[in-house]
Parts: structure tokens; sequence; C-alpha cells
């Protein structure tokens, strides 16, 4: 008996007005009648249906579509191999998508408006919202973590780059510092303490001495803040823990 325009629109999630389009172009004709003259699809019919929509779904016109389902020279393996081939390459351009997508929720989430071309100018391998997740969930809830969002937001390239200068500067000035002996309670290492401090609440967020003692202990607990002054020069993380706790000593004596 077949199957009513109605039972097959409801199948292929499509309205029996596009059916009944589908016949009077000749895409789609019904291979048989009911006795009243009904439309009534056969099997044969659903599986044309279902390579119909499947070219539609690729963006392919009607006359395409048409074209290659009547292909006198195509066989049904054919036909497989092509949508095999259509859909990889749509998978393929979604898959970009999809990671051009979460690189812009990334870096909307640390509030760096840059394109990634710039970002890898200005940040090269130490791009800060490879770390956005971890610092929302450890930080997320925080009115500094607020904050901080709130003024990146703003930033351009040319922020984001004084930034940085300045924070080279002081890494190189404070590897120059620990290099020559000089000790963390020294006045010398205590007032590159304060300017660490400083420039994260100048950049950042209003960063207390009680905060800063906190983000001393990350700076030797956590491996990677750790590496990161490491990197400036070995003992560099240790020797600024023990200045940015004698720096807070130091105000909060005052």
């Amino acid at each position: 008996m077949g199957y009513s325009v109605g039972e097959v629109a409801g199948y292929a999630g499509v309205t029996v007005r596009t059916l009944h389009h589908y016949d009077e172009i000749g895409l789609l004709v019904p291979g048989d009648r009911s006795h009243a003259g009904h439309r009534r699809y056969g099997d044969a019919d659903l599986d044309r249906l279902q390579r119909i929509l499947f070219y539609r779904e690729l963006g392919f016109p009607l006359e395409e579509v048409a074209a290659l389902l009547d292909d006198p020279d195509a066989d049904p393996r054919a036909h497989l191999r092509r949508q095999h081939e259509l859909l990889t390459a749509r998978i393929e351009k979604l898959r970009k998508m999809a990671a051009a997508v979460e690189q812009a929720m990334e870096a909307r989430r640390m509030g760096i408006n840059l394109t990634p071309e710039e970002r890898f100018e200005v940040f090269g391998d130490a791009d800060p919202a490879r770390h956005a997740e971890e610092a929302e969930q450890r930080w997320g809830g925080s009115e500094a973590y607020t904050e901080s969002r709130r003024r990146t937001a703003r930033y351009t390239k040319e922020d984001w780059t004084r930034l940085q200068a300045e924070a080279g500067d002081w890494g190189a000035r404070y590897a120059a510092l620990a290099a020559a002996g000089e000790p963390p309670a020294g006045e010398a290492a205590m007032d590159l303490a304060e300017e660490h401090r400083e420039h994260i609440s100048r950049w950042f967020y209003a960063c207390s001495h009680e905060m800063h003692r906190g983000l001393a202990e990350m700076y030797v607990a956590d491996d990677r803040f750790k590496a990161f002054y490491e990197a400036l020069r070995p003992g560099v993380a240790e020797h600024l823990k023990a200045a940015i706790l004698a720096n807070a000593d130091r105000h909060a004596a005052a």
C-alpha cells in the first residue's frame, strides 16, 4: 500500500507542501496512487527523498539535486561516495568554524579583544586566554576577577603591549637584583615587590598587601607560576615570595 504524503512528511521532517512541490517539479514523483488518487510513496521513493534532503542540507539548489539524482551514469555506490566526500568537507569546515568560535569565547572570557594574530604578537606562547577557563573556575566569583575582566575588556593592542613591556622591564630588573645576591628582605627587593603589587593594581584589580601575600604563596605552590618566575632566573620564585611577604610586613608595621 505504501505511505501517505502525511506519513512521509512526518518521517522526513518536511511539510506536506514541500512534498507536493517536489512532485509538481518532477523531483520526487510518488510511485503509486490510491484508488482515490492520493499519493502513495514506496521504499524507493523514501530512498530518493533521503538523498534529496541530504543535498539540500548541503545547500544544493533543486535543479542541481535533480541533475545529480537523475545522472544515468551514477549508481547508488557513486552517490554514497559523493555524499561521504561532501560530508567530510563539511565536517572539516565546521571543525575550523568551531575552533574559531572557541578561540573567540576564550578571549571574551578573559576580556582580551584582540585578533589571534595580535594576541600572538603581544603574548607569544604565553597567551593568557589559554588559562581562561581555569582562571574563571578559581576566581570567577571574586570581586578581583570581575574587576580584572571589566578593565581588560577595554584594553587595546597598544595597552597590552605597554603592559607586557612594563612587566618585562620589571622582570629583568628583579632577575638582576637576585643575581647580585640582594636579600629578599632588603630595601631594593621589597621596593621591587611593591612595584609588582602596584603593577597588578594598575592593570588588573586593586591588589592589597594581604592579597599579594596570597599570590606570593601561589607563585611557589603552582608549578606553572613557579616556572614563569624561574624562567627569569632560577630561584626567583622563592626569592620573590620572601620579598613580597617582607614588603607586606613592612607596610603593616608602618
